[in-house]
């Protein structure tokens, strides 16, 4: 079963407050112009998207250069419904496992489109973020727009750690009853900092 858990690109879709706006307009149409065709303007944060190193720290390492293998592996979803602060718990340690893709479960994308989704979102601690080091993921997915407010330290501590960071996640809910799956987070081939993503998961066993 596949999970579709990214956000549709549209015309004015949200965007964090100060970020260029989504426009996506249909350029050519087929009555006059004989074939379709649509223009798009994005930022690469707007939407589903993976924030790479670049992002927030002084580094020249686009996220083109990331090898692909980095973008695919084993799911572990920690359901943390409505917590406000994403703490350590000593359950991760078993839980969680070296190379995985961690996504995490707050339920915050049902306010998506709303102006409190982009300023009352929860953030990760320190602690938590250092185990995500020690424990090698190589990405956290989120269902909110980042992982921490400014200074952004946490970013900053997964970036320089070499672990990628996917925001504005949807439909993370359906992954409750899977007991094991893959995530497939592809950026798009682009030489940026960040980029939109297609983000999906491949359930492998249900629950």
């Amino acid at each position: 079963m596949i999970i579709d858990l990214s956000h549709v690109i549209q015309d004015g879709m949200p965007v964090f407050p100060g970020d260029e706006e989504t426009n996506l307009k249909q350029s050519r149409h087929i009555r006059k112009d004989y074939y379709n065709n649509h223009q798009l303007s994005i930022n690469m944060h707007a939407g589903t998207h993976i924030d790479g190193p670049m992002h927030l720290i002084d580094v020249q390492r686009y996220l083109s250069d990331i090898p692909p293998d980095q973008f695919i592996g084993d799911g572990c979803l920690l359901n943390v419904y409505k917590e406000k602060t994403i703490d350590y718990k000593e359950e991760y340690e078993q839980l969680i496992q070296e190379g995985q893709i961690v996504i995490v479960y707050t339920g915050h994308s049902e306010l998506f489109g709303q102006p409190e989704y982009f300023t009352d979102y929860p953030v990760l601690t320190k602690r938590f973020a250092e185990l995500l080091v020690r424990k090698r993921v190589k990405m956290i997915g989120l269902d909110s727009p980042s992982p921490d407010k400014a200074p952004y330290e946490i970013h900053k501590c997964l970036f320089q750690n070499q672990i990628l960071i996917i925001e504005n996640l949807t439909h993370v809910n359906k992954l409750l009853d899977a007991g094991a799956f893959e995530i497939i987070a592809l950026p798009l081939h682009i030489r940026a900092d960040s980029s939109i993503a297609r983000v999906i998961a491949r359930v492998l066993v249900t629950l």
